[in-house]
């Protein structure tokens, strides 16, 4: 079982439009509604590979009420904690050529009861879990050591854990030593206060964030691939995409498949790109099954192109 904790999800609706025109009135020529959240797309992504998962939610009002509907319907366990404040939505608008404007609400405050409930539920589900996947940015209320607290937790009781944030709650949570963090390329140069050019800067970036204390460094690059930094050694890996409908969820996709396939070396990274690539083939948030996988189309190399530049595709979403 893999175990997911959200501690800002949103109910996520996408509009898909022939052109973005700023002041017009546009009309959409297809649109859906998907729970949202890093986390929650994790669990989601695992359900679909028929794999048992159960999420963690703080939820408040009628948003949240249909996210726990909606993620029930696709095979998700829910453990909700139930919070004053309302969850909030959000907006992706897709053209065709792939661009994706997204507007994030900053989401309710939780109060300090609220947070210790959704620690202490957290440790009551996380029994017989494989994983705890710890993902997104906290809401209001939660100080940047609220992962670090929950890293701790699941390393004395003896569980792996994925945290996939950044910002401060990533660096606080660094010396707690995550099993695996998961930063996209803009997230990895802001941990390291500088900018990431190459794959060789990613490399450093990567070695530098598991000298702090990550056991495991897996970068999403985008357009680019990702790269694993590990004990077992560092690879770096690609996987072909015809066309990209949407980025959304794809770095959460890309998590589910690392730890679907074990969490650790070249095949938990080659269904991590498998994963990636599928979903950004999708519309919307929609997660990957395992119909739609290519594993036939993802290489993995240890030969690694230090000098590659990266693309300004480099960032999923």
């Amino acid at each position: 079982m893999i175990l997911t904790v959200t501690p800002n999800p949103s109910l996520d609706r996408t509009y898909e439009v022939p052109s973005l025109d700023r002041g017009e009135v546009l009309r959409a020529t297809a649109d859906r509604v998907d729970p949202g959240g890093k986390g929650v797309n994790v669990s989601r992504a695992v359900a679909a590979a028929g794999v048992r998962t159960t999420a963690v939610l703080p939820l408040g009002g009628a948003p949240g009420a249909l996210i726990a509907e909606l993620l029930s319907t696709q095979g998700v366990d829910v453990t909700a904690v139930s919070i004053a404040g309302q969850t909030r939505s959000n907006i992706s608008v897709a053209e065709p050529d792939g661009t994706l404007t997204k507007i994030n609400a900053a989401g309710p405050e939780l109060t300090p009861e609220e947070s210790a409930f959704l620690l202490e539920t957290v440790r009551t589900c996380s029994g017989g879990a494989a994983w705890i996947a710890c993902c997104g940015s906290l809401p209001r209320g939660l100080s940047p050591e609220w992962y670090a607290d929950i890293v701790a937790r699941a390393h004395a009781a003896g569980t792996r854990i994925a945290l996939d944030t950044s910002g401060p709650a990533l660096l606080a949570a660094l010396p707690a030593r995550p099993d695996v963090v998961k930063p996209n390329a803009s997230e990895l140069a802001a941990a390291v206060g500088r900018p990431l050019a190459t794959l060789g800067d990613v490399v450093k970036a990567a070695e530098e964030l598991r000298s702090l204390g990550a056991a495991a460094v897996l970068a999403s690059l985008g357009a680019d691939g990702q790269l694993l930094v590990c004990e077992e050694g560092t690879y770096y890996g690609t996987a072909a995409v015809s066309s990209v409908r949407s980025n959304v969820g794809a770095g959460d996709a890309s998590l589910a498949g690392f730890l679907i396939a074990g969490g650790t070396g070249p095949a938990a990274l080659a269904s991590a790109l498998a994963h990636g690539a599928a979903a950004v083939q999708l519309p919307g948030s929609a997660m990957p099954a395992p119909p739609d996988l290519r594993p036939d189309q993802v290489h993995i190399t240890q030969d690694l192109p230090l000098d590659l530049p990266l693309s300004e595709m480099s960032d999923e979403r």
